[in-house]
């Protein structure tokens, strides 16, 4: 009896972390994300995105989630067949802090008549009372 109750003991805190980890959420923000992009739904595409984001552009920051949401409607447009369906390849993630997850993903644009962009993106995720938001991204 000993043994099987310290077998439980050393199994609820990896129990417990495995509930903690922020991958599934975060990886599921990023499939809606995508999904709102490809719908033309800009707002569930940047429902991702904390209000106070930062965007890391050659040109230098863009601050604030307003000011994301103006670059991408300038950059794309509001019509859903020209900006392309938008998909994410996890490739990797780092845990900060137990509010902080960094994440590098493979971002694919497929635009109809078959051309295709494709990038890597580092986003810095943080955990907020709605979720685990983007405070910084950096997309090339």
């Amino acid at each position: 009896m000993k043994t099987i109750l310290f077998a439980a003991a050393m199994m609820a805190p990896a129990t417990a972390l495995a509930a903690d980890d922020p991958q599934p959420a975060i990886e599921a923000a990023m499939t809606a994300s995508a999904a709102g992009w490809t719908s033309g739904d800009l707002a569930k595409f940047l429902n991702i995105y904390a209000p106070d984001a930062v965007f890391v552009t050659k040109d230098g920051l863009v601050r604030g989630k307003a000011a994301i949401a103006a670059r991408y409607d300038k950059g794309y447009g509001t019509d859903a067949t020209k900006r392309g369906a938008l998909s994410f390849q996890m490739l990797g993630h780092r845990q900060i802090s137990n509010v902080h997850q960094m994440l590098w993903a493979r971002w694919t644009l497929r635009y109809p008549g078959g051309r295709t962009d494709t990038g890597v993106t580092s986003l810095l995720f943080e955990r907020r009372p709605d979720g685990w938001k983007i405070i910084s991204d950096h997309s090339s």
